[in-house]
């Protein structure tokens, strides 16, 4: 068989089997033998039955002393039991509902059995043990490879396709990584990693063969991304002569903070150089990307040009508008809106607008990027809360002119490790100041038995000219897995009974856009004292007045969620407080909100969640837009990742183009066009 060929016709797979593997991503022996085993088990220690422990899995050689006894103990269910002996003592074997074994096992005859084993009384029980003849070494006696499974497959089954995947890879298997690197990492070739990775000798030549195909995945995407920021940096930029900012800080009805200036330089000092603008600015909620944002449109709309500003959600949209607007009037600089819920002919005046040049500085969401949307003549595109749209949706609004200049701004505190990684393709500053002014926001997790003292202070803090936010994790109480997970629906009518007196909204992920637009603004204008609600106000919410964050069931959230919900408040002069409910689910959850308690450093939190969570889940779901990581866990293989990008770097330096490295250059490109994450020219 070949590597291209179908896994339906491997024998004892078919038709119906092939169809399961489908939904695994298995079509050909080429995705089967790139299908990595999720881990492994040692069945080649033979372990005397003397020796065996309670609650751990063994291999022993064992005979079968007496005839198996097979007795029925319901409807539908059989139980056969056994009894075998080696050198050193007994062991009972016990199985459901397995009548080839009660018929297969023979009296006298030695047996290599595999299983857990439990103590029952003053004896051992291996409970539905694997068995065969001890020479057979099928099951026995080897590194057995486990596979992710889905109903309906068994581990038989990946065996079945990966001995033929293997088994067609021809000897000289072409291997993309340079030999330089190979040999300098000291690496297996492709072909010997591929054996070792599903039919390991030893562990360890497994855990050799793991880090090779590891490093490759870094490898590539580093490489990849090196690739993406070359294609940019051989462009030249849009041109933009005057790059003066005194009338633009002259309008601030404040200060800015040194780093918000150095971001701005930074900036500009590109666009200076003639290339492409790059760059990603990272900071913690509050720390005032928005205005170097906004210095940046100004640039582009006082030479004559165009900016935009996407933002993941039509609530962010329209707070970038209320906070720009009035700042680009004051300069003379036309600004508009545009979301996807405006109506349709409010939306074709917005988009004629734009076309004609009417418009220089346009905020909105996805809607953008339609193709309906043509600029007159874009120089600047502004991405909000990056994290949240893929490379392809960066590029995509970048091809809406021509050089375009391009700033994405996140809010979420990236480890370096990681942002390394996924911000490959753009330069990085970082503002690490909050504006003069903001105080620290006293932070308690605390647990269920608090309850009637919290419910206490959220009144206090109302009564006291504040307002409240509650996060719950679900919207209503039929979402919940357990009993004690909170919904935002059961929450908001127990706190209307508990506190009465208090004016009381609810929004979350299924309301109405208009009418979540209503309660927001209801909320901002002090006309709500609470607001009950999901993650919806993770991000999009400036109330200065709130001053007291509650989440419930904070042991739902990574940790960097956690600290973004604690950035809605601590906007104004007043001390504001926040509050995690959680501290009584476990160790991890208190170790968690621990670090929430004493720090505020976004960073330092980032780090500790990856190495909590794993990369994996850093996000909550895969929004970064990056080909995915079968192997690499960007929180344990930090060491590796470093290798990676240093072996890029040092490749790319050399050979900007990989002319040297064909077929490195070509698994790139189908990597990175396959999940539609950039092109390469």
């Amino acid at each position: 068989m070949k590597l291209t060929d179908d896994v339906r016709f491997v024998r004892g797979i078919g038709p119906k089997k092939a169809e399961l593997l489908h939904k695994l991503g298995i079509d050909t022996l080429a995705d089967a033998v790139q299908c990595y085993p999720r881990g492994y088990e040692d069945r080649t220690a033979v372990v005397p039955i003397f020796e065996l422990l309670d609650g751990e899995k063994f291999c022993v050689h064992a005979i079968v002393g007496a005839q198996p006894k097979t007795a029925h103990i319901r409807k539908g269910m059989d139980v056969t039991n056994c009894r075998v002996y080696d050198k050193t003592g007994l062991l009972s074997l016990r199985f459901f509902n397995n009548k080839y074994a009660a018929s297969v096992l023979e009296v006298g005859k030695e047996y290599a059995f595999y299983g857990k084993v439990q103590a029952e009384g003053r004896q051992f029980v291996m409970i539905a043990p694997e068995f065969e003849p001890v020479q057979a070494k099928e099951k026995t006696g080897r590194i057995l490879p486990l596979y992710p499974l889905t109903a309906g497959l068994h581990q038989t089954d990946f065996y079945k396709i990966t001995d033929a995947a293997l088994a067609a890879l021809p000897e000289n298997y072409p291997d993309f990584l340079p030999e330089a690197i190979r040999k300098q990492q000291q690496f297996p070739p492709l072909g010997q990693a591929l054996h070792s990775m599903h039919r390991p000798q030893t562990l360890e030549q497994a855990q050799q063969a793991r880090k090779r195909m590891a490093f490759e995945e870094l490898f590539l995407l580093a490489c990849g991304m090196k690739f993406l920021r070359t294609g940019r940096a051989d462009k030249k930029g849009a041109h933009l002569r005057d790059l003066s900012l005194r009338e633009f800080y002259r309008v601030l009805p404040f200060s800015l903070t040194g780093a918000q200036q150095r971001a701005i330089e930074a900036c500009t000092m590109d666009i200076a150089e003639g290339k492409p603008l790059s760059r990603l600015i990272q900071g913690d909620v509050g720390s005032g990307k928005t205005m170097v944002a906004a210095a940046l449109c100004y640039l582009a709309a006082k030479n004559g040009k165009q900016a935009v500003m996407m933002a993941p959600t039509e609530l962010l949209a329209r707070q970038h508008m209320e906070t720009l607007q009035p700042i680009l009037h004051k300069l003379g600089i036309s600004c508009g809106l545009l979301v996807s819920a405006m109506r349709a002919k409010e939306k074709r005046e917005i988009v004629d607008e734009i076309s004609s040049g009417k418009l220089s500085v346009i905020i909105g969401t996805h809607a953008v990027l339609s193709e309906h949307v043509q600029f007159c003549d874009l120089a600047l595109a502004v991405v909000d809360e990056q994290h949240r749209f893929g490379v392809n949706q960066r590029a995509a609004l970048t091809e809406k002119g021509e050089n375009v200049h391009l700033l994405v701004m996140s809010a979420t505190p990236i480890p370096r490790t990681l942002a390394l990684l996924i911000y490959g393709d753009l330069d990085v500053s970082i503002i690490d100041e909050l504006p003069p002014g903001r105080q620290k926001i006293k932070t308690y997790a605390v647990g269920e038995q608090t309850r009637p003292r919290i419910d206490r202070f959220i009144d206090n803090q109302c009564a006291a000219g504040g307002q409240a936010y509650v996060v719950c994790p679900l919207v209503e109480d039929s979402e919940a897995t357990d009993t004690q997970r909170h919904s935002a629906e059961q929450t908001a009518q127990r706190l209307k009974t508990v506190l009465p007196h208090r004016r009381i909204g609810l929004v979350h992920g299924r309301t109405k856009t208009a009418e979540k637009e209503q309660i927001m603004r209801d909320f901002a204008d002090g006309n709500l004292d609470i607001l009950v609600s999901t993650t919806v106000i993770e991000v999009g919410v400036n109330v200065p007045n709130a001053t007291l964050m509650v989440v419930e069931n904070a042991d739902c959230f990574g940790m960097s969620q956690l600290h973004q919900l604690r950035g809605r408040v601590g906007r104004g002069s007043r001390q504001s407080f926040c509050i995690f409910y959680g501290a009584d689910k476990g160790a991890d959850a208190r170790e968690r909100l621990r670090t929430l308690v004493h720090t505020g450093d976004g960073f330092a939190i980032a780090q500790k969640d990856l190495e909590m969570r794993g990369a994996g889940d850093f996000f909550g779901t895969r929004q970064h837009g990056l080909p995915p990581l079968k192997l690499a866990d960007l929180a344990g293989d930090a060491r590796l990742l470093e290798q990676a990008q240093q072996a890029a770097d040092a490749l790319m330096a050399r050979d900007p183009q990989l002319k040297t490295a064909p077929l490195l250059r070509q698994r790139i490109v189908r990597l990175f066009e396959q999940h539609g994450e950039g092109s390469f020219n």
